[in-house]
């Protein structure tokens, strides 16, 4: 991460503890690392996993490993891991509600007094606190990688969506940091609300409770696909009218690189193709199963 040296940290604490907001909270807590919340840049090359390299080499790595380890595990009997898979599930449950509440905090005054279409398209609606936002949900993507070798270690299957949706998704946001889309709070927030549920579903199961609604996770999964792709598909038209075919009818420019916005729009397009076939093939079947023996 590009660092900077941070202010007075008994200052930011004594300000925390005066109004214990989420973003004074974050402040103090990466004023311990020497990290100035205010100065903070997202600058490729300098900041930590900010080059393709990186990016490249641990896709391959996530890829090396998942592999690797179900080799490994073939002769092997299935760890259990059940306290650690608790610990892991509980923890990304409360990182993605705290950057749920980050998020909330930046993003509710900029749409009150600015208005929709400004916080998904405008040039200022990218901004530094939001930056740094993005940066630690792109970095909580690499974390959940775990969660891959958490299913290879108690040998339980891989499915090729599971695969293909966490290693892209880093990418992903990766992509966005670099071509800075200003409509990427859209899926990220959404996404950190279905986190919020998912994990605590995953936490709860290893607990070993039976929970009823599973099928909801996936079907939220689905809903926000949907609504992703309505926001992404309408900026990055914005974004190619208005650069590109002036003569077609739309509001104004979006913020954001063609590359990112064409990427983002394909990518959660297939995540939208593939989650719906995984709900088919895993509810479609016990539905039509319940029906014949009725």
């Amino acid at each position: 991460m590009a660092s900077q040296r941070a202010g007075s940290p008994s200052a930011g604490f004594t300000g925390t503890l005066l109004s214990p907001t989420p973003d004074t909270i974050l402040t103090v807590l990466l004023e311990k690392f020497q990290i100035n919340r205010q100065e903070w840049r997202w600058e490729s090359g300098t900041t930590v996993l900010s080059t393709w390299l990186e990016v490249g080499l641990g896709f391959a790595i996530y890829l090396a490993v998942m592999l690797g380890g179900q080799r490994l595990m073939r002769s092997r009997e299935p760890f259990k891991l059940r306290g650690l898979t608790q610990l892991h599930n509980l923890s990304l449950c409360l990182i993605s509600a705290a950057l749920f509440a980050l998020f909330a905090e930046t993003l509710v005054p900029m749409l009150r007094e600015h208005g929709l279409f400004y916080a998904v398209c405008h040039n200022d609606a990218w901004t530094q606190k939001l930056e740094l936002l993005y940066y630690l949900n792109y970095l909580t993507k690499w974390v959940e990688f775990t969660d891959t070798l958490f299913l290879v270690l108690k040998k339980k299957p891989l499915q090729f969506l599971h695969v293909y949706h966490h290693s892209l998704t880093m990418v992903l946001c990766f992509t966005q940091l670099q071509g800075t889309t200003s409509v990427s709070w859209v899926p990220v927030v959404l996404n950190l609300f279905v986190h919020i549920i998912m994990y605590y579903y995953y936490f709860r199961t290893a607990q070993g409770a039976k929970i009823w609604w599973k099928q909801w996770v996936t079907t939220i999964q689905i809903v926000q696909f949907i609504i992703d792709l309505g926001f992404v598909y309408f900026c990055t038209y914005q974004l190619i009218a208005s650069r590109y075919i002036p003569s077609l009818p739309h509001i104004g420019d979006c913020r954001g690189t063609e590359t990112a916005a064409v990427f983002g729009c394909a990518l959660l397009s297939s995540y939208l193709v593939l989650f719906v076939q995984f709900f088919q093939k895993s509810y479609g079947k016990s539905k039509a199963s319940k029906q014949k023996t009725q």
